[in-house]
């Protein structure tokens, strides 16, 4: 049974305009109530964005999101992830590379700079 719309419907837009205006009314409230502790204002957006994520999730965009946040978190437990040893040696192998690297041009501009200074 598939019941996923397949084009946005009016009702999406007005939804999408409703969270813009939200966000608006957020940043504008923001400046409004500077006064206020910065936990309130913290507290409000907290609110708003809870809201306006509510509002979007709803639409066909909000709902393909959704959908993809949770295929990724579930490929992201698929994943089998270096142990602290492996991660310690890859991380030792790239700095004693660089570290190589660095001395190595280095080496190359300082040569380059003694040929330079030769010819001028």
């Amino acid at each position: 049974m598939n019941n996923k719309p397949t084009a946005p419907s009016n009702m999406d837009r007005v939804k999408w305009m409703v969270v813009v205006i939200l966000l608006v009314a957020g940043i504008v409230a923001n400046y409004y109530f500077a006064p206020l502790s910065l936990a309130a204002r913290l507290g409000g957006w907290t609110v708003a964005i809870a809201i306006m994520a509510a509002i979007a999730a709803t639409t066909l965009k909000g709902k393909k999101a959704l959908t993809f946040a949770f295929d990724s978190r579930h490929e992201l437990r698929k994943v089998t992830w270096p142990t602290r040893q492996e991660t310690v040696q890859t991380t030792l192998i790239v700095v004693v590379i660089v570290a190589i690297s660095a001395v190595i041009l280095w080496l190359l501009d300082s040569i380059l700079l003694w040929a330079v200074s030769l010819i001028t």
